[in-house]
C-alpha cells in the first residue's frame, strides 16, 4: 500500500513539473545570405492619438528582432527592410443595453506594414495587421489602457514577425 502511494506522488510531481510550451515565433532565414534588418520607424497617423503607444511599439519590434534573429538592425540600406505605420486605434461600444448605453468597449489598433527582402526576387508584403482587446465600460479606460496596448503591441508585433521572418 505504502509503494502505491509513494508511486502515485512520484507520479503525480512528475507529471506536474512537466510543461509544454510552443512559440511560433521561428525564423527562417538564411543567415550567410541576409545579414541585416531596416526597421523603419512606424509614425502614429491614427485618428485618435495616445502619444506613448508610438515609442513602445517602436521599441517592442526592435526587441522582438533583436531577440529572435541573428539580424544586425541597421539605419538604412539593410538586406530586408520593414517599414509601416500605425493607422488605426480606435475605441467601438459593444453589447448595447436596454439603457442604450454599451456594456463592453473594443479597443483596436491596426498597423501598415511593408517588408521588403533585398537579396531574394520575393515580391514586397504589404499588409494590414490588426488587434483588438474587449474591456467593460464600467471600467475607467485610463486604468486599463497601458495593459491592453502591451497586449495589443505584442499581438502585432508577433504577427509581423510571423509574415516577414517564417517560411511557413
Amino acid at each position: 500500500m505504502m509503494k502505491k502511494i509513494l508511486f502515485l506522488l512520484i507520479l503525480s510531481v512528475m507529471a506536474s513539473s512537466c510543461r509544454i510550451s510552443y512559440s511560433l515565433r521561428s525564423a527562417s532565414i538564411n543567415y550567410d545570405l541576409t545579414k541585416t534588418l531596416y526597421i523603419g520607424h512606424f509614425v502614429n497617423q491614427a485618428p485618435l492619438v495616445y502619444p506613448p503607444l508610438e515609442q513602445r511599439f517602436n521599441e517592442e519590434m526592435k526587441d522582438m528582432f533583436t531577440r529572435n534573429t541573428r539580424l544586425q538592425l541597421v539605419n538604412q540600406n539593410g538586406d530586408m527592410e520593414i517599414e509601416g505605420e500605425i493607422v488605426g486605434y480606435e475605441l467601438t461600444p459593444l453589447a448595447v443595453q436596454e439603457d442604450a448605453f454599451a456594456s463592453e468597449t473594443r479597443l483596436t489598433m491596426t498597423v501598415r506594414m511593408r517588408f521588403r527582402n533585398n537579396k531574394t526576387d520575393a515580391p514586397e508584403i504589404e499588409e494590414r495587421i490588426s488587434a483588438n482587446r474587449t474591456f467593460s465600460s464600467n471600467t475607467v479606460f485610463d486604468s486599463v489602457q497601458d495593459q491592453l496596448i502591451g497586449e495589443l503591441i505584442e499581438e502585432i508585433v508577433d504577427q509581423i514577425f510571423n509574415a516577414t521572418m517564417a517560411n511557413w
